[in-house]
């Protein structure tokens, strides 16, 4: 008997192992890692930069570089530089033409500190981690549009490469993604706000991660839902042929889009509501009402009051007031 009970689990154990292999055998669970990589990366590129730019004004607080590359590169060449300087011709390297010459000007003239020679080993160190995140950063991009280019290509072709893989990252796998409905699509990435709709009331999201999308984040703010809807009930269609028929049919899909679009966009734009108006005319109406009741009660010279009734003494013998007489300086309470 214990022999059967042992060989039951080491087959259960094999069927367990087989399953969790199979299931991870797909190469969306590595585009999902990809792109949650790529996001996390992207706030701690942020990060860096922000501390890469107060860091450089200590030295240099006239010059603002708002581009991360170009300041790592700046403070990069003048941390290996033992004079601590830079020449016109390397910041014309970085910069360019147009800005080298007014950087220089305000590097040679810099009241800030002067560097150190520790301070220049730890920049250095500083700034090639800036720059390998940033090479990283290539990378994971590289791979993102290569492995949606191979699972999801009609999906890539209404939309892109980044957005593609952000849908499989909010879905969990392409099993779920391929079946949602339109609706679910066009609100994933939108978690937190129909939550907060759902138990608070608030306004309902008209679209989650499908807004990085130009024609909709650069549209009329009217008619964004009705763009989101559109794209959405076009990459549900993209995402069945790309999993399930394995059939190329973007172009198709594009043409009805951009028809479906057009539509939209030429739609006018809606007037504001006739109760907003009401509304403000009824509080206007009231002001005026309300200032000329004071107007009339000047010009009278008094105002109508409510006779008091007799203060009430309060003995601490019962701990209560008498009926007669009320507390001084209390105001009575009907």
């Amino acid at each position: 008997m214990s022999n059967e009970t042992e060989e039951i689990r080491r087959q259960m154990i094999n069927a367990a192992k087989e399953g969790i292999k199979s299931s991870y055998a797909s190469e969306e669970y590595a585009l999902i890692q990809a792109s949650n990589a790529i996001n996390e990366l992207d706030r701690s590129y942020n990060l860096l930069f922000e501390r890469l730019s107060e860091w450089f004004g200590i030295y240099f607080p006239e010059v603002r570089i708002s581009n991360p590359s170009s300041l790592s590169k700046t403070v990069n060449r003048l941390s290996v530089s033992v004079s601590g300087n830079i020449s016109r011709e390397e910041l014309a390297e970085i910069l360019g033409e147009e800005m080298s010459d007014r950087i220089y000007e305000k590097i040679s003239k810099s009241i800030g500190r002067k560097m150190g020679e520790e301070e220049r080993a730890v920049l250095s160190k500083y700034t090639s981690m800036n720059d390998s995140a940033e090479n990283l950063r290539k990378s994971l991009e590289d791979y993102i549009k290569s492995a949606t280019e191979r699972l999801l290509p009609n999906t890539v072709y209404l939309t892109d490469n980044t957005i593609a893989a952000e849908l499989l990252s909010k879905a969990g796998s392409l099993d779920r993604l391929v079946l949602m409905p339109a609706g679910t699509i066009q609100l994933l990435g939108a978690e937190k706000a129909l939550f907060k709709h759902i138990k608070f009331g608030s306004k309902p999201p008209k679209y989650g991660v499908l807004f990085r999308l130009p024609a909709i984040s650069q549209a009329r703010p009217d008619i964004r839902g009705k763009l989101a809807r559109a794209y959405s009930a076009k990459i549900a269609i993209a995402l069945k042929a790309d999993v399930l028929s394995k059939r190329f049919i973007a172009p198709e899909l594009k043409a009805a889009l951009d028809k479906s679009v057009e539509r939209i966009m030429s739609q006018e734009p809606r007037p504001k509501k006739a109760g907003y108006q009401r509304s403000q005319d009824t509080r206007e109406r009231g002001e005026r009402g309300e200032r000329q009741h004071r107007q009339d009660a000047k010009e009278i010279g008094h105002r109508q009051q409510r006779p008091h009734k007799k203060e009430r003494q309060y003995h601490p013998n019962n701990n209560s007031y008498s009926r007669e007489e009320r507390r001084p300086n209390r105001k009575h309470r009907r």
